[in-house]
């Protein structure tokens, strides 16, 4: 049959150039994501906390072994119950690679601009401003600071919020279920979030299934992740907790006094670094913030209750993994405000020139420029010390250093508490003793250096600009490889 003659510039043809221009924002987002997060790990800016944390686990799932970080002493699961990692293991088996967790995490964070594009064309947003959305979400400063944060498996959640709510809005539970499984694997703190999007689909979408099923499943996720699963892996229990000792000594204890002792909770809400984490958090998109569309706002309490309820510092910017559950529901009430007509600004060059103004106002590009810089000195000796050990030797190393080795099922960290008695337990000891990391002081690190030098236990097989390689002496004797710098 004749199709149906489209003049130009019709509503199909610019329906097809959005979609293309969809495709090319992931596509191109994906791949200067991808580039950024690699070159920080090449550059050894990268950390055992928390990427060689995630790279140890899955490679030792990857091998039939027992999922222990080394540094950390418990099974992973002992962290934040985040079952997802065994899905991803299959990748490790493929090819052991950490550049795989750098392309998850790229590519998650870039297919967001599907499910929001979607989401502002459900909602009656005009075509213009539905792209530049997509464009204002992808230059949020969180997307390309958290994309640099080493690796969270609740990045990959990021996407799957926004889509599930699409999901609920097109009455298709089914995969709206799947997508609520799979966010609730990717880490514990999640359920609380997906159980107040339950509520908000309940009490404000009107979406009875589908909101009954999140606030159901978030609910139980969360008291078996941190009554049942974490405990089992991890005897001390939640590690989190530890943040909120004023408000109680166990997470029952905390949900407890806050709801019973508000008095107790008012003095940790009004505070200048709250104030400070609010304007950072919605300074990027308030052109579209409408005070008649906050409801979307009601699923990110939990969330937001946990960063402004605890003084610890890394909950309160838009560089680590805190913020993240609450970024899709700043962009749905971003959508509600365009599709009321009620934001500051409207023009799709207006919003596009405000996202990047809190771009390059807020996002750290510009570490590439000095701070990722930094290691430069000791770049090429310890590429050539880390060549140098074995895939069956435990290593000792510096916290930067350790997310290049920990293929292996036995890599601790230097730390001012090591003790020295443990040094037995090594078969090769890496240290830069000029960038010796923020858990280990220069003076922590002479004195192991003098110790290792003087005792019989250890050679030094490399030395090189600060970076010395000690291995573990053996009946045969080991030469000494002493590089001098040209």
């Amino acid at each position: 049959m004749e199709q149906p003659f489209s003049p130009p510039g019709s509503t199909h043809d610019r329906a097809t150039l959005h979609a293309k221009t969809i495709a090319w924002l992931v596509i191109v987002s994906a791949t200067i994501l991808f580039l950024a997060s690699s070159a920080r790990h090449l550059l050894f800016q990268s950390a055992a906390f928390d990427l060689g944390y995630f790279d140890q686990a899955l490679y030792l799932i990857s091998q039939g072994q027992p999922p222990i970080v080394s540094f950390w002493g418990f099974h992973f699961l002992g962290g934040h119950a985040d079952w997802i990692l065994y899905f991803l293991a299959p990748l490790y088996k493929l090819y052991p690679s950490v550049f795989w967790l750098f392309a998850l995490q790229a590519i998650a964070l870039a297919i967001g601009v599907v499910p929001a594009w979607q989401l502002a064309q459900e909602a009656g947003v005009k075509a213009g401003q539905a792209v530049a959305t997509t464009v204002a979400y992808l230059l949020y400063p969180l997307v390309f600071n958290i994309n640099l944060f080493d690796f969270h498996p609740e990045v990959m959640a990021l996407p799957v919020f926004l889509a599930v709510v699409l999901a609920a809005r097109q009455n298709r539970p089914l995969w709206f279920t799947l997508g609520i499984i799979f966010i609730l694997g990717c880490r514990d703190a999640l359920s609380l979030t997906v159980a107040a999007m339950g509520l908000w689909l309940l009490l404000v979408e009107k979406k009875r299934l589908c909101g009954a099923i999140a606030l159901v499943l978030g609910s139980v996720w969360f008291f078996v992740a941190i009554q049942i699963v974490i405990p089992h892996f991890r005897p001390l229990g939640v590690e989190a907790v530890t943040r909120y000792a004023g408000l109680g000594s166990s997470v029952l204890n905390i949900v407890k006094n806050l709801i019973f002792q508000p008095s107790l909770v008012l003095k940790y809400l009004f505070t200048l670094p709250n104030l400070e984490y609010l304007c950072l958090l919605f300074l990027p998109v308030f052109w579209g913030l409408s005070p008649q569309q906050l409801a979307p706002l009601l699923a990110t309490a939990p969330q937001l209750a946990m960063n402004l309820l605890t003084p610890n510092q890394p909950q309160k910017d838009l560089v680590h993994q805190y913020s993240v559950p609450i970024l899709p529901f700043i962009l749905l009430t971003v959508i509600a405000s365009l599709a009321a007509n009620k934001t500051w600004i409207r023009s799709q060059r207006g919003i596009v020139l405000w996202s990047i103004i809190g771009f390059f106002a807020l996002a750290k590009f510009s570490f590439f420029g000095g701070f990722y810089l930094t290691k430069l000195d000791t770049w090429q000796a310890t590429r050539e010390a880390i060549a140098q050990i074995q895939p069956t030797d435990s290593v000792l190393t510096n916290h930067q250093i350790a997310p290049h080795l920990t293929h292996r099922s036995s890599i601790r960290l230097l730390s001012d508490q090591l003790d020295p008695t443990t040094l037995e337990e090594f078969g090769a000891i890496l240290v830069d003793t000029l960038h010796p990391g923020s858990s280990c002081s220069q003076s922590c690190v002479d004195r192991l250096l003098s110790q290792l030098q003087k005792g019989p236990s250890f050679q030094l097989t490399y030395q090189r600009n600060d970076v010395y390689l000690f291995r573990k002496q053996r009946t045969e004797k080991i030469g000494v490889t002493e590089n001098k710098e040209a």
